[in-house]
């Protein structure tokens, strides 16, 4: 197999690195490129035998995949450098949520995906978002889940849904991480616990959790009906959380749907010069 990954930031690296680490790609099957080539010399030194392409032409010519690890504003130029390599049984895979499925058809003459990783897809967990252009084959389909169940739990979602399900699946880290950061914070103002025995305790406490959410069986109101006994410490706490956090989450989704459809508007105009009302 043959695999370009053009933009080596955040989201490429991680996704090059799991393929390696799970022996889904070796490093020589794949070839990289990057805006500033520097980086992507760098990540190659670290893995023996992969390739360095020094233009986006070169990095999809003769793959049989091509990962779009870029910025929104990026694609218009990337996708019109890449036009002359592409053929018609090339696949190219978005992982970049406001890019539509029919920005990338309308340009490019293959076939053409949609894939949001996770930051969990590191450690070979969470979920992968599918979505597919209308070229694509159920083979087609079958073949790129095989190679990201490797890292992760892909799941074929309709595109309409990329926002939301992005949210829970690929924001969704950062939004717990956060409130886990909290909620440590917090023990250790008001107690003067040490933050490192706070913070290990809580974090086995958010792995524990979840066990028991997948190889427990549990429900997310099971868990809370287990511990928090009927006028005692948890069931005080927890109505004082349902009081204090009441709409926030509404709040928290329509904030990324904002900026999603903000960005899928810059993207739709640079692409073909429309104005869309979004998805």
């Amino acid at each position: 197999m043959n695999v370009g990954f053009i933009g080596t930031g955040s989201m490429g690296s991680l996704l090059i690195e799991a393929f390696i680490s799970s022996d889904a790609l070796s490093p020589s099957e794949i070839t990289i490129s990057n805006r500033t080539i520097a980086k992507a010399e760098a990540l190659a030194d670290r893995y023996p035998g992969m390739n360095v392409a020094y233009s986006n032409a070169e990095a999809a010519l003769n793959m049989d995949y091509i990962f779009l690890c870029i910025k929104p504003h990026e694609f218009k130029q990337v996708v019109q450098d890449i036009q002359s390599s592409v053929h018609s049984d090339s696949i190219v895979v978005s992982i970049t949520s406001p890019v539509l499925l029919s920005h990338l058809e309308r340009e490019l003459n293959c076939k053409v995906a949609k894939i949001i990783p996770s930051i969990t897809n590191m450690v070979r967990s969470g979920a992968t978002l599918c979505m597919y252009g209308d070229s694509m084959t159920e083979q087609d389909k079958s073949d790129l889940e095989q190679l990201f169940s490797f890292i992760s739990e892909p799941i074929r979602i309709e595109e309409s849904y990329t926002r939301i399900v992005s949210d829970l699946s690929s924001c969704g880290p950062a939004f717990f991480a956060f409130l886990l950061q909290q909620f440590v914070d917090a023990a250790v103002e008001e107690t003067g616990i040490p933050r490192d025995g706070a913070l290990q305790v809580a974090i086995n406490m958010l792995h524990g959790t979840g066990l028991l959410l997948t190889e427990g069986g549990m429900t997310l109101e099971q868990i809370q009906q287990r511990v928090a006994v009927p006028g005692g410490i948890t069931a005080k706490a927890l109505y004082m959380l349902r009081q204090e956090t009441e709409g926030i989450f509404n709040h928290l989704i329509r904030t990324t749907h904002t900026k999603y459809k903000d960005d899928l508007v810059k993207v739709s105009n640079a692409f073909c010069g429309e104005e869309v009302n979004g998805q």
